[in-house]
């Protein structure tokens, strides 16, 4: 019997399904239905969408699990799933669609240049086309850089709370968060336990965003915050130094500078986690993390993704002597080196 190639066009096509899931995050949407039920023609007008899209742009979603449909014809009413409420409404304190706005705006494009960055080894970002990278433009505007730190919290947040579950932090008395954005990890570690004394460590102009995060969740007294470069200054002292999704951004060069910069500030016995996609070590299964890897590719060039060996090779040169892979959320894991 010959082999159906089913995986092969649904791979082929995915390109169409991500476009009407991210276009519907970019119109909100999940949010404008929140906890009604609209017809076809109600959301389409609150959206204002022309009516020969509408029917299809809405039975797409439902036909692919996003959205929920009672009825059929011009009367049917929709509304959202329970994970598009609780994962794609802005208004939910679990919004994962920064990350899926930022894929749209930006990613889908971008990633139209794959053969380029394959060919050339450069990134296919705005720098390519002379513009200022996206992170400089952030940092230079204080309301576009809370937006974004915002946007990029929610998928963070279920690996950080995956972390403040599965590892042992009753040995630990602080924590460092490098890169430490509007203090997720530290809040989520704090909430969890009560013992420990953190740090959210990041560039100044993130200082007053991390604060007001910090503030909200009540955890101003447990929870202070640093400043600096981590390439310039040294790594405030702590017994955990944490880093999520900030190693892969880097050539190995700097991802070597960094895991020296941590083993200077970690307390003897003290314990470095790197948060990340890691690639499986056979690097046969971890799709997501492979993509990853590629897309830092089309962001920065010589950035990787690693493996838990890779992590563990780089440590052992530092001078780490334990080392632990703990799976957290999906294609997530913390990588963990003790000194």
């Amino acid at each position: 019997m010959n082999t159906p190639p089913d995986a092969i066009l649904q791979t082929a096509f995915g390109f169409w399904n991500s476009k009407v899931l991210l276009t519907a995050v970019e119109f909100g949407l999940f949010t404008t239905l929140g906890q009604r039920r609209l017809t076809g023609a109600e959301l389409g007008k609150e959206l204002g969408l022309h009516p020969r899209g509408i029917a299809d742009f809405f039975d797409a979603l439902v036909a692919m699990k996003f959205l929920e449909r009672e009825g059929d014809g011009a009367g049917a009413k929709y509304f959202n799933t329970p994970a598009g409420a609780l994962y794609l409404d802005r208004q939910s304190p679990r919004y994962i669609g920064g990350i899926l706005e930022m894929l749209n705006a930006r990613l889908f494009r971008f990633w139209n240049d794959l053969p380029e960055a394959l060919r050339t080894g450069q990134p296919q970002n705005e720098t390519k086309h002379g513009e200022k990278s996206i992170f400089e433009e952030l940092y230079a505007d204080p309301a576009k850089l809370e937006l974004f730190l915002d946007g990029m919290t929610g998928l963070s947040r279920i690996n950080f709370e995956a972390l403040a579950e599965k590892f042992d932090f009753s040995r630990y008395r602080t924590l460092c968060d490098v890169g430490g954005a509007t203090g997720l990890l530290c809040i989520e570690v704090a909430k969890k336990h009560p013992r420990i004394e953190c740090i959210s460590f990041d560039l100044p102009p993130v200082e007053p965003v991390a604060k007001k995060h910090i503030s909200a969740a009540g955890l101003s007294d447990r929870i202070r915050i640093a400043s600096g470069d981590f390439f310039q200054d040294p790594l405030p002292k702590a017994d955990l130094i944490t880093m999520g999704m900030i190693l892969h951004d880097w050539n190995l060069e700097k991802k070597m500078q960094l895991i020296r910069a941590v083993y200077d500030a970690l307390a003897p016995g003290g314990a470095f986690i790197a948060v990340e996609a890691l690639i499986d070590d056979a690097r046969r299964e971890n799709v997501f993390g492979l993509l990853m890897s590629l897309n830092m590719l089309i962001e920065f060039g010589e950035a990787f993704d690693y493996s838990g060996a890779d992590f563990q090779k780089w440590c052992r040169q530092i001078g780490f002597t334990r080392f632990e892979v703990i799976p957290l959320a999906g294609p997530s894991s913390a990588a963990i080196a003790y000194k």
